[in-house]
C-alpha cells in the first residue's frame, strides 16, 4: 500500500460501457479528495469515454478498444496493436494504475499490460491467481456487491477516503441550455413537466418489448403527460416502434451529446428505462426512475440507491443468466403494460407529481 497516496499520475482503467464509467464517480472523487495533487487519466472504450466529461475528477482520457473486453470478435488478431497500447501507456509515465472491474471480469490482463508499461503500482479485485500482475490484490468481494461500492472498496483499501458514496455527475450551463433547445425542437415547452422514456439497452437481453413501451407511452399521454422518447441512432428502429403505438409522443433520436442527454434526464419528472445508462444517470441526478430490469444480473449490483425507484422483473429459473442475448424469449421481461403503468402511478404518487385528474386517468388507463 506504500506509495499510493503519494502517486501523482494515476491511470484508472474501465473499458466497457458508459454506465460503468458513471459508476466510477464515487471512487474517483475519493481519490481526488484524498490526493488533490493526483492527476487521473481514464483508459476507456470509445463508448465509455463519452461519459468522462460528466465526471470532473477525470483530467484526461485515453480511448482504446481492448481485445480482452471484445464481444463478438470485433477486434482483429493484431499483436502489434496490443504492443502499441503498452508503448502508449509507457510514454505517459504513470506511477499507479487502478484496475476497475465487475465481479465477472479479471484485472490480471490489464494489470499485465500496465506491468509491461512500467507502472509500478497496480491494484485490482480478483478471484483467480495472477502472479505478480497486481501489486495490491483484493479478494472476497461478494458477487451481489453494488458496483459503486465495489469500486470504492478498491480505493479505500489503498488508503483513499470516501466522504460521499453516492453517484454524482456534473452538468455545465451549456449542457442545460442545449437540453432546453432539444426540448423545444421536440415540441415540449421549457416549463412543461415530462416523462422521459428510453427503450434501448446495449444488450438485447435487457430490452423490454418496444410495443409495450409504446402502449405505456400512449396511456401516459392520454392522462395528460408529455412523453419524450429518446435514444441513440442505432436505436431508431426501437423508437419508431414505440411511436407507432404512441404517435403523440415526442422523440429525439441520436441528436444529443452525453451531457445534454443527462440534462434532459435531470429535468424530467420521471425516467422509464431498461437496466441501462439512464438508470444510473437518474440515480446520479436525483430523478425518480422506473426500470424494467431483466434477469441478466442481480438488481443489488446495479440498482439506484439514492432516488425513489421501482424495478420490475418476472421471476425465472435462469436468473441471473449474464447473457447479452436471450435465447428463450425474454421471460423475465414478460411484464404487462398494466403492471408497468401501476408502478409508474405509484411512484408519481410517492413523489407528489401530477394532479389528481392525471392519476385518475392513469388508473383508468390500466383497464384499457
Amino acid at each position: 500500500m506504500a506509495g499510493w497516496l503519494d502517486a501523482h499520475n494515476i491511470l484508472a482503467v474501465r473499458l466497457d460501457n458508459i454506465g460503468d464509467v458513471v459508476m466510477l464517480g464515487p471512487a474517483l472523487r475519493a481519490v481526488k479528495e484524498t490526493s488533490p495533487q493526483a492527476r487521473i487519466t481514464l483508459l476507456a472504450s470509445p463508448a465509455g469515454a463519452t461519459g468522462a466529461p460528466l465526471l470532473p475528477w477525470i483530467d484526461d482520457v485515453i480511448v482504446w478498444r481492448a481485445s480482452w473486453q471484445d464481444i463478438g470478435g470485433r477486434v482483429p488478431f493484431d499483436p502489434a496493436r496490443e504492443l502499441e497500447l503498452v508503448h502508449l501507456l509507457a510514454q505517459r509515465n504513470f506511477d499507479a494504475a487502478l484496475l476497475f472491474t465487475s465481479f465477472s471480469q479479471t484485472p490480471h490482463v490489464p494489470g499485465y499490460v500496465c506491468y509491461l508499461a512500467g507502472i509500478p503500482l497496480r491494484a485490482g479485485e480478483t478471484k483467480e491467481f495472477g502472479g505478480n500482475t497486481l501489486t495490491t490484490e483484493l479478494r472476497g468481494a461478494p458477487d451481489k456487491l453494488h458496483q459503486a461500492e465495489r469500486n470504492l472498496r478498491l480505493v479505500e483499501q489503498l488508503g483513499f477516503l470516501a466522504r460521499d458514496r453516492q453517484l454524482k455527475v456534473e452538468l455545465s450551463p451549456q449542457a442545460q441550455a442545449t437540453a432546453l433547445q432539444l426540448l423545444a425542437q421536440a415540441g415540449i415547452p421549457a416549463d412543461a413537466p415530462y416523462i422521459l422514456l428510453h427503450p434501448g439497452a446495449s444488450a438485447q437481453a435487457r430490452r423490454y418489448p418496444p410495443e409495450r413501451f409504446g402502449i405505456l407511452a400512449r396511456r401516459l399521454i392520454r392522462s395528460g403527460w408529455q412523453v419524450l422518447v429518446v435514444g441513440v441512432q442505432r436505436e431508431a428502429a426501437l423508437i419508431e416502434e414505440v411511436l407507432q403505438h404512441a404517435p403523440a409522443a415526442h422523440s429525439l433520436v441520436g441528436e444529443t451529446e452525453m451531457a445534454a442527454y443527462a440534462a434532459l434526464i435531470q429535468r424530467a419528472t420521471l425516467v422509464i428505462c431498461n437496466d441501462s445508462l439512464p438508470m444510473h444517470l437518474a440515480d446520479a441526478l436525483g430523478t425518480p426512475v422506473v426500470v424494467t430490469f431483466s434477469g441478466t444480473d442481480y438488481e443489488e449490483q446495479w440498482q439506484p440507491r439514492a432516488v425513489p425507484a421501482r424495478l420490475l422483473r418476472q421471476p425465472t429459473a435462469c436468473y441471473p443468466c449474464y447473457l447479452f442475448e436471450c435465447p428463450i424469449g425474454h421471460l423475465c421481461l414478460d411484464i404487462s403494460p398494466d403492471d408497468l403503468l401501476e408502478a409508474v402511478d405509484e411512484l408519481l404518487s410517492e413523489i407528489g407529481a401530477g394532479d389528481a385528474a392525471q392519476r385518475s386517468l392513469l388508473q383508468e388507463g390500466m383497464h384499457e
